[in-house]
């Protein structure tokens, strides 16, 4: 098989395995128009076409036949504890099995120095991890009563438990198996069943006697496909001179700073570009398998949002570092806020540091055991807390003083507010190419020598930013602001003087939250 695409690596400039993991990805999307005409009531074949063609893509292309025979071990290790092991203790035996593995396994490439150009089983492993994990989670929910549960919970719990057949299909789906994303089991069996199909508000787009898969789904499939390979192109043609490895060549360093800084923006943008390009291919074929429908829309056009594993605009554009975080592999933010942060918090009890702490490190072990990814993503935690306390100190004087009291339209934003807009993207921006520095270059000391070689402006603009808030910062804003509110309300003859709070969902970030709880103490 290596044969055969050799000569297409060679004018590349790929290694094979990266074609064949290409490959795979654009083959997914003709068996994904197979997959959905599959007869509707025969749930066997489904499962077992599922099965297939991952194994087909495992073996026939990739060659990994060992790395099969241990995925399908931790499988069946799932399967036999979630059937047999009753109590709260199940799901954690499960994540202990399952990411001990992982985690040998990235001990072994660590061992053997395998290049990142080389595909083996971790990266299905990965995905793996977060679907077996969720599995057994969802399977103790199933066993809990239903008033104890989330609205996550209850609309993801397993009540009914699968046969093998059908949790060999759901573990081997094939599209987003080698390189995610993820799905959990109930959306599995919706997919199989067609259960999927049916709007929130049970009113059925569908004709008597035909099949109720929405239409507008290759629409938006292959649109999907040509975005994928336009950032793969992008990528293929621009990583060999954008990339972060140049930190450490000796002619960068005899440029400038400031062309430094600027060149390191250009190869944040190229690295994201491998990852744009694999998961949108992934979530146009995923769609065309019918997962991600999300129901219609105003215009009763079908809606196909619930595969995305990324929001490019919100990442290359975001206001804050949170809301890159929020568009960055959402499905893996997903599993470690449903299947970590809420499961370590007792009973009763909001999150605080320990389950920020124990959340952390299981995303820090899930990427792997170098060394880059443990300081990225600590010095990530620190930027979320400058973000946190921006938003809640410094944001507020930009709007009028009554916003988040009386829920009024917003006028439109003041000169100021536009400033602050537009230096918050670009800050998020140029904090997020040199947080993701580690993330790639891996080793400690290579991580390390490049942020150095772009003197350190990431760990500077964070530092003076905690100097200045820590430093009573926060406290003079909050007494501005209180001044104004003051203000407002005397004219308005009111007495309340209570600050407004500048609303915001939850994160799930470890540091974050952890340097709350150290406020609190302080």
């Amino acid at each position: 098989m290596d044969a055969l695409f050799r000569p297409l690596a060679d004018v590349l400039g790929a290694s094979v395995d990266q074609i064949k993991l290409i490959s795979c990805l654009l083959i997914s999307y003709p068996l994904g128009s197979v997959f959905i005409r599959l007869p509707a009531g025969n749930h066997t074949v489904k499962h077992v076409f599922n099965i297939a063609v991952t194994l087909f893509y495992l073996v026939g292309m990739l060659n990994l036949w060992s790395g099969v025979a241990q995925l399908l071990g931790s499988i069946l290790a799932t399967y036999f504890i979630t059937k047999n092991v009753q109590g709260p203790r199940m799901p954690w035996i499960v994540f202990c099995v399952v990411m001990g593995h992982l985690t040998v396994n990235h001990i072994i490439r660590a061992l053997f120095n395998m290049s990142y150009e080389t595909f083996e089983i971790t990266g299905p492993q990965m995905v793996l991890t977060m679907k077996l994990t969720t599995f057994a989670w969802n399977v103790y929910d199933g066993r809990r009563p239903v008033e104890d549960l989330d609205k996550w919970q209850l609309e993801k719990r397993v009540a009914e438990y699968p046969s093998l057949l059908a949790f060999l299909g759901y573990s081997f789906y094939f599209p987003g198996f080698l390189v995610g994303p993820y799905l959990d089991f109930a959306s599995y069996a919706s997919l199989i069943d067609e259960s999927l199909f049916s709007t929130k508000k049970g009113k059925e787009k569908e004709t008597p006697g035909e099949r109720r898969i929405p239409k507008g789904r290759k629409r938006v499939a292959y649109r999907k496909l040509l975005v994928g390979l336009a950032f793969l192109g992008l990528y293929v043609t621009q990583i060999g001179k954008f990339n972060y490895s140049v930190s450490l060549q000796e002619w960068f360093a005899k440029e400038s700073l400031l062309y430094r800084i600027i060149y390191i923006q250009l190869c944040g943008f190229f690295e994201r570009t491998k990852y744009y390009a694999i998961w949108t291919l992934t979530e146009g074929s995923s769609i065309l398998t019918g997962v991600g429908f999300s129901g219609y829309g105003p215009n009763g056009e079908s809606l196909w949002h619930s595969a995305a594993n990324v929001d490019i605009p919100n990442i290359e554009f975001a206001p804050n570092f949170k809301v890159m975080l929020d568009s960055w592999n959402m499905k893996t933010n997903v599993w470690l806020r449903e299947c970590i942060y809420k499961r370590v918090t007792p009973k009763g009890k909001k999150p605080g540091f320990m389950s920020s702490m124990l959340t952390f490190g299981t995303s820090a072990f899930w990427h792997g055991i170098a060394g880059g990814y443990y300081i990225a993503f600590f010095f990530g935690g620190f930027v979320q807390t400058v973000g946190r306390l921006c938003r809640a100190n410094l944001r507020p004087l930009l709007l009028p003083p009554n916003v988040g009291k009386n829920g009024k339209d917003l006028p439109p934003p003041s000169l100021a507010k536009r400033v602050y807009d537009i230096l918050s993207v670009l800050l998020a921006v140029g904090i997020t190419n040199y947080t993701a520095m580690p993330f790639m270059l891996l080793d400690v000391r290579d991580s390390l020598k490049g942020w150095a070689i772009v003197g350190w402006y990431g760990h500077v603009i964070i530092g003076v930013a905690l100097a200045f808030f820590y430093l009573g910062g926060s406290q003079y804003l909050k007494g501005v602001q209180a001044r104004r509110v003051k203000k407002l309300d005397a004219a308005k003859g009111v007495s309340d003087t209570s600050l407004p709070r500048t609303p915001g969902a939850m994160v799930v970030p470890p540091v974050d939250i952890a340097m709350e709880e150290v406020d609190k103490k302080l």
